[in-house]
């Protein structure tokens, strides 16, 4: 058996990130790691002002923070209202004609785009709440098969993995402030 680490990695100050239950359910484990990643988002943005988070800080990347919220509240709802629980509602930061406009398009308050992403999440914990079990599924819009909620929360789990490191590299160049 080896040592203890005595120097783990610094963490991020976010109170507000529950930490996910090393044992449990599949169901719980899945929605409670895809919130971590929510909350590890949402502090990785936290104590900016807005025209920080607006700020394409790593060039030659467009990316911003603000770009990534707006893009990330369109993933929720792609993925849980319209793909899953099948509502008609509109696509959110996009079109066929401007498909990036989620992060190219930064002329909107950041303050509403923070407040949209977080209604989203919230709108995705209802549905994955409702949904009987892992195992129920959507229609994938572009193929017409079925997908299943574990199929979607593990895609969540991804994405928000995914853009939680471009944020990690945002925030660093932003202002220095880094952690896990």
């Amino acid at each position: 058996m080896t040592d203890t680490p005595q120097h783990y990695a610094p963490r991020w100050n976010v109170s507000e990130r529950p930490e996910p239950p090393d044992v449990g359910g599949e169901r719980e484990i899945l929605t409670a790691v895809l919130d971590w990643h929510r909350a590890t988002f949402d502090g990785k943005c936290a104590g900016l002002p807005p025209e920080r988070l607006s700020e394409r800080a790593v060039p030659p990347s467009g990316l911003s923070l603000h770009g990534m919220v707006r893009h990330l509240a369109g993933v929720e709802r792609w993925w849980f209202r319209i793909q899953f629980a099948g509502e008609d509602v509109p696509l959110l930061y996009y079109s066929d004609d401007e498909p990036d406009q989620d992060f190219d398009d930064l002329d909107g308050d950041v303050e509403e785009a923070f407040a949209g992403w977080r209604a989203e999440c919230e709108h995705s914990r209802r549905i994955t709440d409702d949904a009987p079990d892992l195992e129920a599924t959507g229609i994938r819009r572009s193929t017409g098969a079925p997908i299943s909620l574990r199929r979607i929360l593990v895609n969540m789990i991804a994405e928000y993995a995914r853009h939680n490191g471009h944020a990690d590299l945002l925030r660093e160049r932003i202002d220095g402030a880094t952690g896990m």
